[in-house]
């Protein structure tokens, strides 16, 4: 084996990695807001309670989204095409968009639950 070809697979073994990291993030996530949503929406009826599950699966979800721009980068580090730089741009545009809006609605939502903050 060359060394590019070594690279190129260490490379895709990383890629896989912080992929699997960043799924597994969101998925964890995912799951421990609706077994929290189910919970809580049996002790209470109120729609208040939920903010904070909410808030919390927003974090989770802006994680998982950081790990797979994380992998997008990791793809292309290794001799990228101009067609690859161009997807990871357009790919880092929208998942920077999505964290920044995100981000917004949690800050928001902290400022509800927590006024004086």
């Amino acid at each position: 084996m060359r060394w590019d070809e070594i690279l190129r697979h260490v490379d895709q073994v990383l890629v896989a990695v912080v992929e699997v990291i960043g799924a597994l993030v969101i998925f964890v996530g995912a799951v421990w807001a609706a077994l929290r949503f189910v919970v809580e929406g049996l002790r209470h009826r109120s729609a208040a309670v939920f903010t904070p599950i909410r808030l919390s699966l927003g974090r989770f979800l802006i994680l998982g989204l950081e790990f797979q721009l994380a992998a997008d980068i990791l793809r292309t580090a290794v001799s990228p095409t101009f067609d690859q730089l161009g997807k990871l741009a357009a790919v880092a545009a929208i998942r920077t968009a999505l964290n920044f809006f995100l981000r917004r609605e949690i800050a928001q939502e902290q400022r509800q639950v927590h006024p004086g903050r």
